[in-house]
């Protein structure tokens, strides 16, 4: 089958759509498929086998110069116009202006392909593709969580009108989902939730369980003592490292111990002012720019790591610390129980948001070394059973088999929201395929 996979950007280390799209795409040409990523910057690592197709944006929120302001050189058309125009207005514009660019790309290629998969871009785009190709949906989890958190947090008036314009992209979003004629979610909490938030008929989701890459794997060397870990975007409220950062804290004026934080925060950010305040800068490190074996060497290296998000729709993170039997404390919340399991043999489960609560757990693991070593090998038990990349490639490739019959055997789904919209066009461009 020749698949091409969307995703408007797929960072390589951080933030699941860019592994998602990684793994998935190496073992569906290991299926012996053929796959062609589109993306927007950041551009993801792929493996052998795999095309790159770049659909390059302004690039306005790259590192180290985010929210910048494109010479106008760099305006091609009209959608670059629109991007830029949405940002000077507090939009977040990637996920549209993606989906437009992309569309009109696939346009002229739509005997190239058999099936395009939108990996969580929901543009309006999306709505013209399934009008040339069949389309197929990956929804991570609904954004609307990020929202009711990130605003929640805030306490300016103006930061909070800020953010509900940044998040004006998901009712644009909830309508693609809902006409969407399949939507793949990695797990039964993400399933209720767009169904909840979105208003996706339960009937058209599948859950599909995302793996583990083979490389993550138990430490060979003694773990440091005291080390204490976490995966999170350090700026993002739902993901619970300010949450993290104040248990370090009260943890720290009794024993020696460090956390390493994987992620790149914003200079002078929200977490680099909380870690000035609570004066423990000596002992909070970031790590970030690092090879995939560095990467499962650092997280085999810690004591204990801590998933402390108020919400995730799965958690890789989760699954591949365990993968490396490193032991967890995580929140009770989102998906995190459902890769963990619900036994508590595999990680320590802890109310999200209780700073209390998370130091104490993260105290009584770090002195309960025998405990430490039985869940870290129950934890690298379950991915053994439970989440491998190839199990996950072989079921997409069966709902890609079903959403191509039901393409061809029932015609595009219909947009109730732009009725009469198919142009000749495309109409033509379906007729000869």
């Amino acid at each position: 089958m020749r698949i091409a996979m969307l995703s408007y950007r797929s960072k390589p280390h951080c933030g699941g759509q860019g592994i998602y799209l990684r793994h998935l795409s190496r073992e569906l040409v290991a299926l012996g498929h053929e796959v062609e990523v589109f993306s927007g910057q950041p551009y993801p690592e792929l493996d052998e086998g795999v095309r790159l197709t770049k659909v390059p944006s302004l690039d306005l929120y790259r590192e180290p110069d985010p929210f910048r302001v494109p010479h106008p050189r760099e305006f091609r058309d009209r959608i670059d116009v629109e991007e830029f125009a949405t940002m000077c207005v507090a939009g977040f514009p990637e996920p549209k202006t993606f989906s437009s660019r992309v569309a009109r790309i696939l346009r002229e290629r739509v005997a190239d392909f058999d099936i395009a998969h939108d990996n969580q871009v929901l543009g309006y785009g999306m709505l013209d593709i399934e009008q040339q190709l069949p389309l197929i949906t990956t929804l991570h989890h609904p954004i609307t969580f990020d929202r009711r958190i990130d605003i929640a947090q805030t306490r300016n008036p103006w930061r909070k009108f800020t953010l509900s314009r940044w998040y004006g992209f998901l009712r644009m979003q909830g309508r693609v989902a809902r006409a969407a004629r399949h939507v793949m979610t990695p797990s039964e909490t993400s399933k209720r939730d767009i169904a909840t938030d979105f208003g996706v008929d339960p009937a058209r989701m599948q859950v599909i369980l995302l793996g583990v890459d083979d490389a993550f794997v138990p430490p060979t060397v003694p773990r440091v003592p005291g080390r204490i870990l976490a995966m999170a975007s350090a700026d993002a409220p739902m993901k619970g490292i300010a949450t993290l950062l104040e248990a370090f804290a009260k943890l720290r004026t009794e024993r020696d111990v460090e956390l390493l934080l994987v992620t790149k925060p914003k200079p002078g950010g929200r977490t680099e002012k909380l870690i000035d305040k609570l004066s423990i800068g000596d002992s909070v490190r970031f790590v970030h720019g690092i090879s995939d074996a560095e990467l499962v060497a650092l997280m085999g290296s810690a004591e204990v790591a801590c998933v402390p998000s108020f919400y995730e729709g799965f958690s890789l993170p989760t699954a591949e610390l365990m993968a490396c039997a490193t032991p967890l404390i995580v929140s009770r919340a989102g998906a995190i129980p459902e890769v963990t399991g619900p036994d508590g043999l595999c990680a320590d489960m802890v109310t999200a948001g209780d700073v209390g609560e998370l130091e104490q757990a993260l105290a009584a693991l770090l002195d309960d070394p025998e405990r430490r070593a039985r869940m870290g090998a129950a934890g690298r038990q379950r991915v053994e059973e439970m989440f491998s990349w190839r199990a996950v490639a072989v079921k997409v490739a069966a709902a890609y088999e079903q959403v191509v019959a039901s393409w061809h055997a029932e015609g595009p789904m219909p947009d109730p929201g732009r009725k009469g919209r198919r142009t000749k066009k495309w109409s033509a461009a379906r007729a000869d395929r």
